[in-house]
C-alpha cells in the first residue's frame, strides 16, 4: 500500500511504503543473533557473475539447523599450502578449462568427495566462522 505526502520543504510529492518511515524509526533493543557454526545442507548451487570483470562465483543456498529461512554461503576456509586461508568460491579455470587444482572451490569439492560444483548440491557440510563472523564452509 502506497501513500503520498508532501515534503516539508516544498510541494513535491513523494511516494513511500506505508507504514514504514525510515527517517523516523528509533533504535531497537534486540541484539542480532549470529548463526553458530554447524553442519548445513546445501539445497541449491548457482553461479553469480560479479564485478567489472564479470567474475563467476559459486553461491550455495543452505539450510542451517538454527534458522527457518535458507542462508547463502559463498566462501570456504581451506588449507592453502601450509596455512589455513579463507577465500570465495570463485570459478578459476586452468588452461584446459577445468577448475584450477589449487583453488578454494577445488579444495571444497575434494573435501565433500564430489567431482564438480554441481555435485555439492544436496551435501551436508560443516561450517566455521570467518574473520568477520560470517559462516563459510569448512574445507579442511
Amino acid at each position: 500500500m502506497e501513500k503520498t505526502r508532501k515534503m516539508e520543504t516544498g510541494n513535491q510529492e513523494i511516494k513511500e511504503e506505508a507504514p514504514t518511515d525510515d527517517l523516523n524509526i528509533g533504535i531497537g533493543t534486540k541484539e542480532t543473533t549470529a548463526l553458530k557454526p554447524a553442519k548445513v545442507e546445501v539445497m541449491m548451487v548457482e553461479i553469480e557473475t560479479l564485478g567489472k570483470k564479470n567474475s563467476k562465483k559459486l553461491v550455495c543456498t543452505c539450510k542451517h539447523p538454527d534458522k527457518d529461512e535458507p542462508i547463502k554461503i559463498s566462501g570456504v576456509k581451506y588449507e592453502n599450502k601450509t596455512k589455513l586461508d579463507i577465500q570465495g568460491l570463485w570459478i578459476n579455470k586452468d588452461d584446459d578449462g577445468n577448475l584450477r587444482k589449487d583453488s578454494a572451490l577445488a579444495a571444497l569439492i575434494r573435501k565433500v568427495n564430489v567431482t564438480t560444483p554441481q555435485g555439492i548440491n544436496g551435501k551436508e557440510i560443516e561450517t566455521v566462522l570467518d574473520d568477520q563472523g560470517y559462516l563459510v564452509f569448512q574445507g579442511y
